[in-house]
């Protein structure tokens, strides 16, 4: 499954300005629809202690943990806030016709 493009979710499942996470393989993915149709991928969990990042808060192209509040750019990946201080892996999207493929 490395660095092969594969079906991560329809458009649809992700409204404009959220965020779902999905298990693929043994990987858990954040996938964000950020306004003016962007979708952007990162790892679903914090770098920082085990939480969700989907289950968080998405605004202005961050999201913040629900656990403790790290913080992360989710175009980069960069943890912006403490408690985290590692970055999180992000993954290429890109929309073929009504699906979201990404490249783990």
């Amino acid at each position: 499954m490395a660095n092969e493009w594969i079906r991560a979710a329809a458009t649809a499942d992700v409204a404009e300005g959220q965020c779902i996470g999905v298990r693929l393989g043994d990987r858990e993915v954040a996938l964000y629809h950020l306004p003016g149709g962007e979708f952007r991928a990162t790892d679903n969990v914090c770098s920082h202690e085990y939480a969700l990042l989907s289950e968080g808060w998405l605004e202005n192209g961050c999201i913040e943990c629900p656990l403790h509040a790290a913080q992360f750019d989710i175009r980069t990946g960069k943890a912006l806030s403490a408690p985290a201080d590692t970055d999180l892996a992000v993954f290429e999207v890109k929309v073929e016709g009504a699906d979201l493929m990404i490249k783990l």
